[in-house]
């Protein structure tokens, strides 16, 4: 059985996508958009390695883009909920915060990326399942132009320091990363 994490990995996915926007038309878009999902897939992964884990966020939900939003400099949300007022943004109560700081910071590093992607193999969600992370992996260069926005250090590094002591702690020497 496999916990649907879906709705949290497409959610932060076009948050990132929104807030960092392709450079370039449509092919750009979906390039950028891409690198975001695959990028947040991993670190959704990692953040929820287990079924029981995925299952619990389902349930409670992730927190949403409230404080993302702010930093940011786009905030839309005067109810701090994460969702607009009239409830045409309420993807954005599916956004979560740790798993966004987590994917700019594989997006934002190669070696950390490698590292993390590593670290899934054997956990509850790519058991079976054959593992793909090309775009995150190794951009070429069509990918790194459509994603310049979604991939420069200094513009993701307010989103990045959010959360990225977490990340290196679990990925760090020593660390078992899947539980």
């Amino acid at each position: 059985m496999r916990a649907d994490l879906s709705p949290l990995i497409a959610a932060t996915a076009q948050w990132l996508t929104r807030a960092y926007p392709a450079c370039g038309g449509a092919l750009a878009s979906a390039l950028c958009e891409v690198q975001a999902r695959q990028a947040v897939t991993v670190a959704a992964w990692l953040r929820y390695p287990t079924v029981m884990d995925a299952a619990l966020v389902g349930m409670a939900g992730p927190g949403g883009s409230a404080r993302l939003d702010r930093i940011n400099g786009t905030d839309s949300d005067p109810t701090g909920t994460g969702a607009g007022t009239d409830g045409a943004d309420a993807w954005r109560s599916w956004v979560d915060e740790v798993v966004a700081s987590w994917a700019a910071c594989l997006l934002t590093d190669p070696e950390l990326a490698a590292l993390a992607v590593a670290g899934l193999d054997g956990g509850d969600h790519t058991t079976g399942l054959p593992m793909e992370f090309r775009r995150l992996l190794a951009p070429d260069a069509r990918d790194r132009e459509a994603a310049a926005l979604l991939r420069h250090p200094d513009l993701l590094a307010p989103v990045t320091e959010l959360h990225s002591t977490q990340l290196m702690d679990l990925l760090g020497p020593g660390q078992a990363l899947i539980a």
